[in-house]
């Protein structure tokens, strides 16, 4: 015979149970609230403080490569005046990579390097940069083909021409100018790539808007070698040994040594 306990027994689980109903409500609602608070920090993160880019050009190296990865940093060079006490801001300088809203189509974005800032007075002579009449330390710079372009290597003293530019940008450039050199007007930057020779850049498009600024890169956090990923694609088939050729090479294009590095 099956033992199902006293009258007083019965009576205590019977009272037990309901209790049990609400505990597990309360761990539900505790976990909907924890995930509510992870994905609105998320949220905050993302829109506010970082945001993830991808290097699509060749117009950065070698500081920046095609394949590279990068967390940047939006609160870097941010203003306001409710955040300034906890958030690190400080006005953008010579020498600072961004990230930008590419001015002529702001739906793009592009990274580059703050050569002049506001009231400077600009101008490349023998694809070195002068800066109120002195030549800046521009060892990051690369310089790859030979051959001399005068609008690209002596701006704006090559002149502008051709339909390398906008008209805007030409008439803007124009009123600009003070005895060869551009100057750069507030809440503006001038900007180029440290691949002098193959940058689509200031020269050709004019400045960077201070509204236009993301922020700046903060870390490599992951770096391919695209032409080994390319090669390795096209041998991927349904064969195992394939297969295995496939992830070899794929993890052999991974630059290990970009991982985790900050771009200065």
């Amino acid at each position: 015979m099956s033992e199902v306990g006293t009258p007083e027994q019965i009576k205590t689980i019977s009272e037990e149970q309901p209790a049990a109903a609400p505990a597990r409500t309360r761990r539900g609602l505790y976990s909907l609230q924890s995930l509510a608070g992870t994905i609105v920090i998320a949220v905050f993160v993302i829109t506010f403080v970082v945001q993830a880019f991808q290097i699509p050009s060749e117009s950065m190296e070698k500081t920046l490569l095609i394949g590279d990865y990068l967390l940047v940093d939006k609160a870097h060079y941010g203003h306001s005046r409710w955040w300034s006490w906890l958030l690190p801001y400080r006005p953008i300088r010579r020498q600072d990579i961004i990230v930008f809203r590419y001015p002529v189509n702001p739906r793009q974005h592009f990274v580059k390097r703050v050569v002049a800032v506001p009231g400077d007075h600009v101008r490349l002579v023998n694809k070195h940069v002068y800066v109120n009449g002195l030549r800046q330390d521009d060892d990051y710079a690369t310089f790859n083909w030979a051959w001399r372009d005068r609008f690209r290597d002596n701006f704006p003293d090559g002149g502008f021409y051709g339909d390398r530019i906008s008209a805007k940008w030409f008439l803007q450039a124009q009123r600009l100018m003070d005895d060869g050199e551009l100057i750069v007007p507030e809440g503006s930057y001038f900007v180029l790539g440290d691949n002098r020779d193959d940058s689509y850049d200031s020269r050709y498009w004019g400045f960077v808007p201070q509204e236009n600024v993301v922020g700046r890169p903060l870390l490599i956090y992951w770096s391919m070698d695209r032409t080994e990923t390319a090669m390795a694609s096209e041998q991927r088939s349904d064969k195992l040994s394939n297969l295995t050729v496939s992830v070899t090479q794929v993890l052999s294009g991974l630059r290990w040594h970009r991982m985790l590095r900050i771009p200065q």
